[in-house]
C-alpha cells in the first residue's frame, strides 16, 4: 500500500467554484483525490509524486483575486483507499426515491429504478452535492427518452449516465479536466453505457457536435455566463436547458443572459440555496 500526503487547504472566502478551481490546479501537480468542504479542500497525492513546488504554483496561479489560501501537509501511511472512501467520504445516496448512486466497493445500498455505479478518482459529482442531486431530480422529472443530450462539465459522468439509462440518445459528456475525463469514461463502462461519447475539452468543442434536445450544465455561474451563447448554439429550437452550480441570488443574472438568446424561464428548484434552473429555447 502506498504512503500518501494529505494536504489541507483553507480558503477565505470559500465557495464551491474556488475549491473546484484549486483542485484542478493541484491535479496538474499529481494530486488524485479531493474532498471539498465549507472551509476549503483536503487533497491527496502519493508521497512519491509529492512536489512542494507544484503546490506553491497552484496557490500562486489561483486565478481569482481576493482569495487567501493557506495549507499544511500530513503524511498518511499506506492503507486500503477504497475502504477509506467507503468509510469516510463516499456513502451511497438515493435521489428522488428512484436513483441510487454508489461505488463498486459498496455492498449495502437500497435497490432503485436507476442504479448508478461511480468510482470517483476526484470528489466531483458523487451525487452528494446539492447541485448534482438537483440535476438528477430534474432529469428524473422530464421526458428524455430518444432525445439528444449534451452534458457540459460532466465530471464523474453521473448526469450523462442517468440520461442514457432513461433512454436519451445520443448522449455526449464534455469535461475540461483530463483526470475527470478519464474517470467519466471509466464510469460509463462500469454502468454499461459505452454509447456515451465523452469528449475532453471546453465549450469550444461544442461546435463539433450536433444540436441537442436537452443541454445540461452543472458548473458555476461565471463559466455559464461566459459560455451560454455557445450552449445556445447547440440547443435545438424548443429544446430544454438545465443549469446548476450557483446560488438562488444568481438566477436573475443568468436569466438576463439567457433571454438575450431566446431562452426563457420554465421553473427552478432550490436546495440549501443551491439552485437548478430549467429553461426552454423558443
Amino acid at each position: 500500500m502506498n504512503d500518501y500526503i494529505e494536504a489541507r487547504f483553507s480558503l477565505s472566502p470559500c465557495q464551491e467554484e474556488f475549491t473546484d478551481i484549486l483542485a484542478s490546479l493541484l491535479a496538474d501537480g499529481g494530486f488524485e483525490s479531493f474532498v471539498p468542504d465549507a472551509d476549503g479542500l483536503t487533497a491527496y497525492v502519493s508521497q512519491r509524486l509529492y512536489d512542494r513546488d507544484a503546490i506553491d504554483a497552484a496557490i500562486r496561479n489561483f486565478p481569482i483575486d481576493g482569495v487567501t489560501i493557506t495549507h499544511r501537509d500530513i503524511l498518511v501511511e499506506g492503507r486500503d483507499w477504497n475502504t477509506e472512501w467507503e468509510k469516510y467520504y463516499f456513502k451511497p445516496i438515493v435521489i428522488g426515491n428512484r436513483c441510487v448512486i454508489h461505488s463498486s466497493f459498496h455492498h449495502d445500498y437500497p435497490a432503485a429504478e436507476y442504479d448508478i455505479v461511480i468510482d470517483p478518482k476526484m470528489a466531483f459529482g458523487t451525487g452528494h452535492h446539492q447541485t448534482t442531486s438537483l440535476m438528477v431530480e430534474s432529469i428524473l422529472d422530464i421526458d428524455i427518452a430518444g432525445k439528444a443530450v449534451i452534458d457540459m462539465g460532466t465530471g464523474t459522468g453521473i448526469l450523462a449516465i442517468l440520461a442514457a439509462m432513461r433512454g436519451a440518445s445520443p448522449v455526449t459528456g464534455i469535461e475540461i479536466d483530463e483526470a475527470a475525463y478519464v474517470n467519466a469514461v471509466e464510469n460509463t463502462s462500469l454502468n454499461r453505457q459505452p454509447q456515451i461519447n465523452v469528449v475532453l475539452g471546453d465549450a469550444s468543442r461544442l461546435s463539433e457536435l450536433q444540436p441537442a434536445d436537452v443541454f445540461i450544465a452543472n458548473i458555476n455561474r461565471n463559466i455559464i455566463l461566459a459560455d451560454i451563447e455557445a450552449y445556445s448554439k447547440r440547443l435545438k429550437s424548443g429544446g430544454m436547458m438545465l443549469l446548476s452550480g450557483f446560488y438562488e441570488k444568481d438566477v436573475e443574472v443568468l436569466l438576463a443572459a439567457a433571454r438575450q438568446l431566446g431562452i426563457n424561464y420554465v421553473s427552478h428548484a432550490v436546495k440549501d440555496d443551491w439552485t437548478c434552473l430549467r429553461l426552454k429555447k423558443d
